[in-house]
């Protein structure tokens, strides 16, 4: 169920590197962890890239209330270069495995200029059951992680911009 007062989380940063670096960094799976700003991805199970909607990828994670679980993401938003999102659905390890519910992470890239990109991140939980919103304030308690996600994201791609690569 949806609540039509409801609005997405979003957090935005210019990053000085062409969207299609970035893009890179975010279809990469093993990549996540190097710029995970909720300290709570371990790793990936998926090593290659996404490349389409219904994609999956997985990735170990842990939470202090869960321990050390799977989850699986699945693709649900695919533009090369322009927007990047999925759905979790918790996987092995998980107290629910199978679970999905209905929450969204998604990233949106616009060019700022010839090699710069402004990255916003999304996080939507309006279709997540209510007491799972209001536990996480409609999402706003991923805020700080999500600035921090972004900081990491932009060391990331400058430092690749910086060498080269």
């Amino acid at each position: 169920m949806t609540d039509d007062a409801y609005q997405p989380v979003t957090v935005s940063r210019r990053i000085a590197a062409p969207a299609s670096e970035i893009f890179q960094v975010l279809a990469d799976p093993v990549r996540h962890i190097e710029m995970d700003g909720s300290g709570m991805l371990r790793g990936a199970v998926t090593t290659s890239p996404v490349t389409a909607v219904g994609d999956v990828f997985v990735m170990r994670m842990h939470f202090a209330d869960l321990g050390d679980y799977e989850m699986n993401n699945h693709i649900v938003e695919f533009e090369r270069d322009h927007r990047i999102g999925w759905e979790p659905e918790s996987g092995a390890g998980h107290r629910d495995p199978g679970g999905r519910w209905g929450h969204r992470w998604s990233y949106e890239l616009t060019a700022d200029g010839a090699d710069a990109t402004v990255v916003t991140e999304t996080y939507d939980c309006s279709r997540a059951p209510a007491e799972e919103r209001a536990g996480m304030r409609d999402g706003k308690v991923w805020m700080e992680a999500m600035a921090e996600t972004l900081a990491r994201l932009d060391a990331l791609c400058v430092a690749t911009e910086a060498s080269g690569r």
